[in-house]
């Protein structure tokens, strides 16, 4: 195996928004050299690319996308770069969103209050919370949808099992809720909840009867759009600082197993996306998304 010295050198030679998470969750930069390098990524690279795509009636796509979910897809995407909210580039971007998009299909509702889908409104939250916007309506309307079991379904009611497709994409949105506004009580037990139903599942088997659930999920891709798969259900556990424990085994196992030799990690899977914007494009090369995320989550898992 590739030293980790090596790759990390492999991942630094890249765009800003690789570069910044590098630095700030694998080798422990300093905040401010960290914030020196994010404050690029509205300016330089993928963070510029995207930002540039946004049309003047506030939307990522055309203007009649039904749903907005170009804009909903570029969002989460811009998060996931980590570029820094408070950028005068930013401002401008969420500004046009919060003026000029609403939900018309649902009554003219403001586009940060999220539409009817589990899913779709766990990654409005998500961006919403990040990017400064008021999303209390929308977090009250996802505490009071949680299911039983612990999750949340796109499809209920009438479903009253979780998907975990559903409760990864809420998981995100509540965890960068509690980020940005500080934790309650509400939003803690439901998230401690949802982390409940992942956790005794082992990420990926059916409770009922310990078969796989989805062999897709040990495939990895980034951007994951609404796909939940073993890499990113870990990746939200080290985020939300879940303590490991031996449940978490079999899929930390199944991330180790996806490494080259060369100490990188390929992207197994390209999600269609609505957005007109690529980075890592193809199937079986070395993805640094997956790298960075593989690596930040055995370093969490084995300390």
């Amino acid at each position: 195996m590739a030293s980790r010295k090596a790759v990390v050198k492999w991942l630094l030679d890249s765009d800003p928004a690789i570069r910044w998470q590098v630095m700030r969750d694998l080798t422990d930069e300093p905040w401010e050299v960290v914030a020196i390098e994010r404050a690029r990524v509205a300016s330089q690279g993928w963070g510029a690319q995207l930002l540039g795509l946004q049309a003047q009636g506030g939307q990522w796509g055309p203007a009649d996308d039904q749903g907005w979910m170009t804009t909903v897809d570029a969002l989460a995407l811009m998060k996931n770069l980590g570029v820094d909210p408070a950028s005068e580039e930013v401002l401008r971007a969420i500004g046009l969103v919060q003026e000029r998009i609403t939900w018309w299909q649902l009554d003219g509702r403001p586009f940060f209050d999220g539409e009817t889908e589990a899913c779709i409104n766990g990654r409005i939250l998500a961006a919403g919370a990040y990017f400064g916007a008021s999303c209390d309506r929308l977090v009250g309307r996802l505490l009071n949808e949680q299911l039983e079991d612990g999750g949340w379904n796109c499809e209920a009611p009438p479903s009253k099992r979780s998907s975990f497709h559903s409760t990864i994409c809420v998981l995100e949105g509540l965890l960068e809720y509690e980020k940005t506004q500080g934790p309650t009580s509400a939003v803690t037990q439901s998230r401690a909840r949802a982390e409940d139903y992942l956790v005794q599942r082992r990420m990926l088997r059916s409770l009922r009867s310990g078969e796989v659930i989805d062999r897709k999920w040990t495939r990895f891709g980034f951007s994951t759009m609404f796909h939940y798969d073993v890499l990113r259900g870990l990746d939200y556990l080290r985020s939300a600082g879940v303590k490991p424990d031996e449940r978490l085994a079999e899929a930390v196992a199944l991330v180790e197993e996806r490494a080259h030799q060369n100490g990188r990690w390929p992207l197994n899977v390209l999600h269609p996306s609505r957005v007109p914007f690529a980075m890592e494009t193809k199937v079986g090369s070395a993805s640094r998304w997956n790298t960075l995320r593989a690596l930040r989550v055995l370093d969490w898992y084995g300390a």
